[in-house]
């Protein structure tokens, strides 16, 4: 007889499939809207066929004045801004310096040495704007190669020389001489992901800070015990100059820790794969090689580890004037009202702190508000990772506190740093790694008033929070919370699953946290025990979800940066991949590329000019049957009963499908076994495609435990999934 199945909305991968009959149990690229399973919507690339030069780590939308709708973007090397579909390069510049005779090549080479007449602080990496080139002699390579060109520094071979490389090898004899060339550096930023180091006396403690110095690897590395090219006990860096030569030092790998303990050249002697707890793995040529030794100091060797954070940002605007903030260091403003603003970069803001982990501006009453900050303006050295700092009211340029004007500090009680801010509807939320504080405008003398509205409810990394309906939520270290007035730590059908295989100790910085609140959506981003880079999610339904029944998804869309609908109409986000290199605006980029997308468009992918599926899909946990009982007597009555316990293997006939919408073809799958331990295997007629005139399936399938799993493989495809019946009986014990 034909009977319907039902699931209860979300998945819990807290029991086994067994254990979660009547639940989903997987699922990927799939919400739930009013309790039903769905394929979320397509996304395409924005900006043409354009992509960034770096990660994204940061994402802001603001309206000018004038009506005009921009996007702020922040990767780790380049800061932009969009509008109209397309990008300008507004990143800030550091130095400006004016050469000549500064360019050697060699035949046959792609490198090009530029050498300043006195130490230019440029580290591999960095970025360089060349432009007002004249002349180049005895090379192929001409002034429109050069002419307003975006070079990332490939190695550093000294303090005054640094070589970038050209897209082809110089075919002239090679360069000695050249007319007059500037270069621009660019701010830096920061890495690209997050590393681990072990540091020597963490404190600096009478030594010298090294920093965390990047490279690449000259030649592979075989997944044995030996160096370069899988022989010999050496590893050969393309440049090993700003690495410590003296004692037992450290690199990373990807996440392998690798110890050495000299220097030869470029070489690397002496190491020791996988170190630290890390695990030996390959490495290709050209891989990012980071020094995670990180303090060189006399003294004891400190206890604890240190995590070289990525380069990130803080991004929010005071009327016209995008606010920027690179993570640890100075604070920038771009006006978008100039009436060259496409052509204008950002400037450092006169009169702010010169070193800060995070920044926002406080509404209504319009502070800008730098969190983890310096005690003394303009000293980086007096960075205090719990001290808040804010301007006068409507002056982001006066900091120092007086009797006449609204500036002043604070500094928090409860944990080590100050992770993350955001606004709230009637406070700014502050969190520390231990705590939550609030931070409401009271005007004066006290201007703000702070106050501890949780413990043991850290923020796990700066952009891992959100807030909604005065409502604000997070991710800590040790779950998911959500706070409206007081703490409440959020039910988790899948906290296991996330927290089992999310990788905190190089990784808690690069989670972030976005808001689609066109389906009630929170989402989280992060990398999972195996990546460096995000690879994967985990959302809260907040429209659905009750106390009784949290609705949680999880999948593989993995996104840096996630903005909502508010400005543009639809979700912005970014996505970052790591091991490509085809930025549009940067010749010998190594560090990766962004992708910026807008979601909820359609049923695919669109990038670069190619639509790809995107699969989605779900699972459920295991439905058995037994024999219906009559009431009073105890009496099998012979009639199936989806509630059974598996005592009887059951016989699906066919299946009647309906979806509430479906575009394209949908996949259909029953997955059988007869004991929890079993491999699945599939139905011998599945799987089913199903369009939209399909009646009804076919099946024979027999089990005593047989699970639905729902998929779409192909473009133009979408589905909204509806109540099954199944033509199920009883086919014995055995």
């Amino acid at each position: 007889m034909l009977q319907k199945i039902g699931f209860r909305p979300g998945i819990n991968k807290q029991l086994t499939p067994t254990g979660a009959e009547g639940q989903w149990v997987d699922c990927d690229n799939v919400r739930f809207r009013y309790g039903t399973p769905e394929k979320i919507g397509g996304w395409k690339q924005l900006g043409g066929t354009n992509d960034l030069t770096g990660a994204g780590r940061g994402l802001h939308h603001f309206v000018s004045s004038t009506s005009i709708k921009y996007s702020i973007i922040g990767t780790n090397r380049i800061l932009y801004a969009y509008s109209g579909g397309v990008f300008y390069d507004i990143h800030p510049i550091k130095t400006t310096t004016t050469l000549t005779n500064a360019f050697s090549t060699t035949n046959g080479s792609p490198t090009v040495t530029i050498t300043f007449s006195t130490s230019h602080g440029i580290v591999a990496g960095d970025i360089v704007l060349l432009d007002s080139f004249s002349s180049i002699t005895n090379s192929n390579f001409a002034a429109s190669d050069f002419n307003d060109k975006k070079f990332m520094v490939t190695t550093v071979p000294s303090a005054t020389t640094i070589t970038i490389t050209m897209p082809s090898n110089e075919s002239g004899s090679g360069a000695s001489a050249s007319g007059g060339i500037r270069v621009q550096h660019y701010y830096p930023v920061g890495p690209a992901v997050q590393a681990k180091g072990f540091g020597w006396s963490l404190g600096t403690w009478g030594g010298e800070e090294i920093g965390a110095s990047t490279t690449t690897l000259n030649g592979a590395l075989l997944d044995d015990t030996a160096g370069t090219g899988g022989s010999g006990t050496s590893i050969t860096l393309t440049d090993a100059s700003q690495f410590p030569s003296t004692g037992t030092n450290f690199i990373q790998v990807g996440n392998e820790e690798i110890s050495y303990t000299g220097v030869s050249g470029n070489d690397l002697t002496g190491i020791t794969r996988a170190v630290r707890n890390s695990t030996r793995s390959s490495h290709s040529n050209g891989a990012t090689v980071t020094n995670s030794t990180s303090f060189v100091a006399w003294g004891e060797a400190a206890s604890g580890d240190l995590v070289l954070e990525p380069g990130m940002w803080s991004l929010d605007n005071f009327g016209d004037k995008a606010i920027c903030l690179i993570h640890d260091s100075a604070v920038f403003e771009w006006d978008s009202s100039s009436t060259t603003a496409a052509s204008t970069r950002a400037t450092i803001i006169s009169g702010a702190p010169t070193a800060s982990r995070h920044m926002l501006v406080s509404t209504p009453d319009r502070h800008l508000v730098f969190f983890g900050t310096e005690t003394t303006i303009g000293t980086p050295s007096t960075q205090d990772d719990m001290f808040i700092r804010f301007s006068d009211q409507e002056d982001i340029n006066t900091y120092t506190p007086t009797a006449t004007n609204t500036a002043g500090t604070q500094r928090l009680a409860d944990g080590s740093q100050i992770r993350g801010a955001i606004r709230g509807r009637d406070a700014i939320y502050v969190w520390t790694d231990t705590a939550l504080f609030t931070q409401r405008f009271v005007g004066q003398p006290f201007t703000f008033a702070f106050a501890q509205v949780g413990t043991n409810c850290g923020l796990v990394g700066q952009n891992a929070c959100v807030e909604v309906d005065g409502a604000a939520y997070w991710m800590s270290e040790n779950g998911f919370f959500r706070y409206a007035g007081r703490l409440e730590s959020l039910p988790c059908l899948v906290e296991d699953h996330v927290y089992n295989d999310i990788n905190l100790d190089s990784g808690n910085q690069m989670v972030s946290a976005g808001l689609n609140n066109l389906f009630g959506e929170v989402m989280w981003f992060y990398p999972t025990s195996t990546s460096s880079v995000v690879n994967r999610m985990v959302a809260y339904n907040y429209f659905d979800s009750s106390t009784q029944r949290p609705v949680w998804t999880v999948g593989s869309l993995a996104r840096t940066m996630w903005r909502d609908s508010a400005v543009f109409g639809l979700p912005h986000a970014l996505f970052y991949e790591a091991d490509s290199d085809t930025s549009f605006d940067v010749v010998g980029n190594t560090e990766g590329k962004t992708t910026y997308y807008e979601h909820e468009t359609g049923t695919d992918q669109i990038r670069g000019g190619t639509t790809t599926a995107i699969t989605a899909s779900i699972e459920s946990g295991d439905f058995d049957i037994s024999q219906r009982r009559a009431s009073g007597t105890g009496q099998s009555t012979g009639l199936a009963d989806l509630r059974g316990d598996g005592e009887f293997l059951m016989k699906i006939r066919r299946f009647i499908p309906d979806f509430v919408a479906q575009t394209g073809t949908t996949r259909i799958t029953f997955e059988l076994r007869n004991f929890p331990n079993d491999s699945q295997t599939g139905s011998p007629l599945g799987p089913f495609d199903i369009t939209s005139s399909t009646t009804k399936i076919d099946t024979r399938a027999r089990a005593r435990a047989i699970a639905l799993k729902v998929e779409n493989t192909s473009t133009s495809q979408t589905w909204k999934l509806g109540t099954f019946r199944l033509d199920i009986q009883p086919d014995g014990r055995r």
